[in-house]
C-alpha cells in the first residue's frame, strides 16, 4: 500500500488487514512503555489546513510510537499565509526528506492531487465534506471489538450527514464489513443525490432506535454550512438529538458512538455521552493503535528487519 486516500481503496480485505495488525499494536499501546522501532529512520509530516485535536494528536502518537521521526507543520505560522501554494509547500516539506504526508484540508480531493506531485506516501485525514478513512478504520475496529465483528448489525447513522465526511467513509466501512446501514436526518441535512449509497433512510429517529445495534450520531457543523438547514438548534435537538429519554429505547446491548468534537446537549446529551453505552473513549484510544498500523503498512512494509518483535512479526 503506497497511499491512503478512501476507504473504498481498502474494501472488506484491506479494512480486516489493518483490523489485525491494529490487535498487534493495542498490545504495544498497553506496555508499560508503549514504543517499539518498526519506523526507525522513516519521517512523517502533518500538513493540516484545518484545526484538528483528536486526529493530528492521534497520528502524532501513533508515529512517536513506532519511533518515527515528525514534522509539524502550521498553517497559522508559514508561507502559506504569504501566498505560498499547497504544491509549492509540499514539494518543500517533501524535500526535508519525508517519507509520507499526513494532510487535511477543506477542499475535497486534495490528498488525490497531492500524488501527482509528491514521491512521498499520502494519508487522508480528511478532505471537505469527501472522506475520513482512518476515522471509518478506528469505528469498524471499535465495533469489531465490542460486538464481535458487523456482518447482520444494523447501525443507524444520525445528524448532519451531508457536511460530514466521516458519513462518507463510515457508510461504505459499515457496509463493506457486511452491516446495514440507516440514515436518520431532515433532509435538508442528506446529500442532494444518495443513489450510489447502500443505505436506507428514515427522518424520524424514534421509530428506528429499537431497531438498531449502534447509534452513530454526528457532530452539527455549523462552520460547514452555508445556509440554515434546520429552522434552529433546539427543534434539531428536539427530533434528533440522543437524549436519555431517547437512548432508553435502544436495545440493551446497543453502543453510542460519535467522532467528536461533541456538541454535548445538541447532538448528544451529556449523560448518553458518558454512560454505559458509549464507546466514544474506545474510538479516541483505538484511533492511535489504527493510526499505527496505517503508517507500518505504508512505510514498514519490506523492512522485516525492523518488524515489531513479537508483535508485527508475528504476522509473518
Amino acid at each position: 500500500m503506497k497511499h491512503l486516500l478512501s476507504i473504498r481503496d481498502l474494501g472488506a480485505d484491506g479494512i480486516a488487514e489493518v483490523h489485525d495488525l491494529t490487535d498487534s499494536f493495542v498490545e504495544v499501546s498497553s506496555r508499560a512503555i508503549p514504543k517499539v522501532p518498526a519506523l526507525r529512520g522513516r519521517t512523517v509530516a502533518w500538513l493540516f489546513y484545518e484545526d484538528s485535536t483528536r486526529t493530528r494528536t492521534s497520528f502524532e502518537a501513533a508515529a512517536r510510537r513506532l519511533s518515527a521521526d515528525t514534522v509539524n507543520f502550521s498553517v497559522g505560522s508559514s508561507s502559506v499565509n504569504k501566498g505560498e501554494s499547497l504544491r509549492d509547500t509540499a514539494l518543500t516539506i517533501q524535500a526535508m526528506g519525508v517519507d509520507a504526508i499526513v494532510v487535511r484540508h477543506a477542499s475535497a480531493g486534495v490528498p488525490w492531487q497531492l500524488t501527482r506531485w509528491l514521491d512521498a506516501s499520502v494519508v487522508n485525514a480528511g478532505d471537505g465534506w469527501h472522506e475520513h478513512p482512518t476515522q471509518a478504520l478506528l469505528d469498524t475496529y471499535t465495533l469489531r471489538e465490542r460486538l464481535g465483528g458487523l456482518d447482520g448489525r444494523r447501525i443507524a447513522i444520525i445528524g448532519d450527514i451531508k457536511h460530514s465526511r466521516v458519513a462518507g467513509s463510515n457508510v461504505h466501512a459499515f457496509t463493506a464489513m457486511g452491516a446495514e446501514v440507516v440514515l436518520v436526518a431532515p433532509p435538508t441535512l442528506l446529500p442532494a443525490n444518495l443513489d450510489a449509497w447502500p443505505v436506507e433512510v428514515s427522518h424520524d429517529l424514534d421509530a428506528v432506535l429499537p431497531t438498531v445495534d449502534v447509534a452513530y450520531t454526528l457532530r452539527m457543523q455549523l462552520e460547514r454550512q452555508r445556509a440554515a438547514p434546520v429552522p434552529s438548534l433546539r427543534e434539531f435537538t428536539h427530533r434528533y438529538g440522543l437524549s436519555a429519554e431517547r437512548a432508553a429505547r435502544l436495545p440493551e446491548h446497543a453502543l453510542v458512538m460519535h467522532p467528536g468534537p461533541m456538541n454535548r446537549g445538541v447532538e448528544i446529551a451529556a449523560e448518553v455521552a458518558d454512560g454505559p453505552r458509549s464507546v466514544i473513549l474506545d474510538q479516541v484510544r483505538n484511533g492511535v493503535a489504527v493510526r499505527m498500523a496505517v503508517l507500518f503498512l505504508l512505510l514498514g512494509s519490506g523492512r522485516p528487519d525492523e518488524r515489531v518483535e513479537g508483535t508485527v512479526a508475528a504476522r509473518g
